[in-house]
């Protein structure tokens, strides 16, 4: 076979909070639901549907372990089936409705979305409920790559203490262990959040939490046995993150003048198309987000899932919450929607792929053009975008994949697939940065999220200092392992970016804020029995309420916060 133009990784994250409730008030299953139904089962099925003609996929994806938790989950597999039949429920009742108004069109869209949800209905059942396992096998017939995550999503580098990070990359590594039966080689820094090593003092607790030499995240994933993880572009250019916050926020402004003492710029100008080693105990590698494909995709005013003739994401006919219009010319203003035509859709996604391996190859071209070398262009997107907030998404990868399959200038590579064949042997020193706006910490580190920080940051200590007085006590150990657990959550970096754009505001605090009280109570709890008191009633049943309802990463290994 000739050698390509280049190469194209198609990263996909995938990521839900801890959203299951086990009987109690809801967290908001739904969400998870929705993600399974529109996202992960279609992503399955192309898949699928590419293995059957010949094509692997080969893209690389990220199950975070606490989305694994919940995605095998008995409660939440009996909850997605009433989620997919009510959903049957609501498109039979709205095509009643619109039959009897004389509206056809509509009748025929809500068809199609009963056609639709019976679809999905069917492919959950012939998994048995299983999708973990459907693309576990994926993976083994060497048809695509799976890597891991931090446990619950924590913000590696505003964690307060070593212990802590640690525990989030090795619990996420044990956790694919358990569903996927094999070691990870990928690993998905939350939010591509990064910290290089430095003596660090945390924005807020000084007095709990005073300044100390820091490891950097390398070395925890390289720790962990981990192979390579993905940064933003802009980290791989040596400079300092962009943005106007530092003067108008202190604690920022703070932590990045502690960076920045012990960090030199470098000068090179790095390309983001190859991979680079990055200075670990063992060979750990680093890939960078391409710019371009990013936003022509990600991008709703600019991009793809902004054409006129795609399904609109905001605008739902209540009260079984379809959606039943296009995007329209006119995207501001929700009343002039036009209704939706599924085949001009087809169409519009169909042309988008053939524009998508164009600008591929375009991009790769002139890599190779400027450095005789093929290149890899590393596209990084949430997988929750296709299918969810672009419905049309899942058809429009599995055009690309299948076009690109029969092309001979690209070939598709995972993460592995790609090291194997191009060891890295330039190393880089990576600055502080995430791919939030600015490339800072921001958008989770500001105004309206330092209690937060402040509330974790004491938890923190609390837990490491009973964790070191009763780690030996056999009778403790269940309350300290539900202590982990609390803390685990509460750690989420979906809680703080939900506060910052004010989209769940008052959900995200109520999560941190209730998952810190059944910490704080517990802490208490097993301090009092400690003593050999009596548990006090009241705690003794915050302790049971939240053994059920927080019940995730059984038989829990407190080893990581060694």
């Amino acid at each position: 076979m000739a050698r390509p133009l280049g190469y194209w990784m198609l990263v996909l994250h995938t990521h839900i909070p801890y959203v299951l409730s086990h009987g109690k008030a809801p967290h908001g299953t739904d969400w998870l639901s929705e993600s399974l139904v529109e996202c992960y089962l279609p992503l399955y099925a192309l898949t699928d549907r590419l293995q059957k003609q010949g094509i692997p996929a080969r893209y690389t994806i990220s199950f975070t372990p606490i989305l694994q938790e919940q995605l095998a989950d008995p409660d939440f597999q009996t909850e997605a089936r009433a989620y997919m039949d009510a959903k049957i429920d609501a498109a039979q009742a709205d095509m009643q409705s619109f039959t009897q108004h004389g509206a056809r069109w509509m009748a025929g869209l809500a068809y199609l979305w009963q056609a639709y949800f019976e679809a999905q209905r069917a492919i959950y059942e012939g998994l048995d409920g299983d999708i973990l396992g459907a693309f576990r096998r994926f993976q083994d017939a060497g048809l695509i790559e799976i890597a891991t995550s931090a446990a619950t999503h924590g913000y590696l580098p505003l964690i307060g203490r070593d212990e802590c990070v640690r525990a989030q990359v090795q619990l996420g590594v044990q956790t694919y262990q358990k569903h996927f039966g094999r070691a990870p080689r990928g690993f998905w820094l939350p939010e591509c959040a990064y910290r290089p090593a430095y003596r660090w003092l945390p924005p807020v607790a000084h007095e709990v939490l005073p300044a100390a030499e820091r490891a950097g995240v390398e070395q925890f994933l390289s720790e962990a046995g981990v192979g390579y993880f993905f940064v933003d572009t802009h980290m791989l250019r040596g400079g300092t993150p962009l943005g106007t916050y530092w003067d108008r926020f202190p604690a920022l402004r703070q932590l990045y003048e502690q960076f920045a003492a012990h960090y030199r710029p470098e000068q090179t100008e790095r390309t983001p198309y190859r991979a680079y080693r990055v200075p670990a105990p063992e060979p750990l590698a680093v890939f960078a987000r391409d710019p371009a494909s990013t936003v022509q995709v990600w991008s709703g005013e600019h991009g793809y899932p902004g054409d006129a003739r795609y399904l609109e994401f905001h605008k739902m006919h209540y009260p079984g919450r379809l959606r039943y219009w296009r995007v329209s010319e006119n995207k501001a203003d929700l009343g002039t929607k036009q209704p939706y035509a599924h085949y001009d859709a087809f169409e519009a996604a169909q042309a988008h792929a053939e524009h998508f391996v164009n600008l591929l190859k375009q991009t790769l071209w002139a890599h190779y053009q400027a450095t005789g070398t093929p290149g890899v262009m590393v596209s990084m997107y949430d997988t929750e975008l296709f299918g969810h907030w672009w419905h049309e998404g899942p058809e429009w990868l599995y055009l690309v994949i299948r076009r690109l399959a029969a092309d001979p200038d690209i070939e598709m590579l995972t993460g592995s697939e790609y090291l194997e064949r191009f060891p890295p042997e330039e190393v880089v020193f990576l600055p502080e940065g995430s791919w939030g706006e600015g490339g800072s910490h921001y958008i989770w580190l500001n105004e309206d999220t330092l209690w937060v920080w402040d509330a974790l940051y004491r938890a923190e200590t609390r837990f490491m200092s009973l964790l070191q007085r009763y780690r030996e006590c056999a009778e403790l150990m269940p309350y300290l392992q539900q202590l982990a657990r609390e803390l685990l959550l509460a750690q989420s970096s979906d809680w703080t970016f939900l506060i910052t754009t004010g989209s769940a505001r008052d959900y995200a605090e109520a999560r941190v804020q209730d998952h810190l009280r059944r910490f704080e109570g517990i802490a208490t709890l097993a301090e009092t029995l400690a003593t050999g008191a009596d548990a006090p009633p009241d705690l003794k049943a915050l302790y049971q309420e939240s053994r059920q309802r927080d019940a995730v990463f059984e038989d829990l290994p407190l080893d990581g916060w060694a």
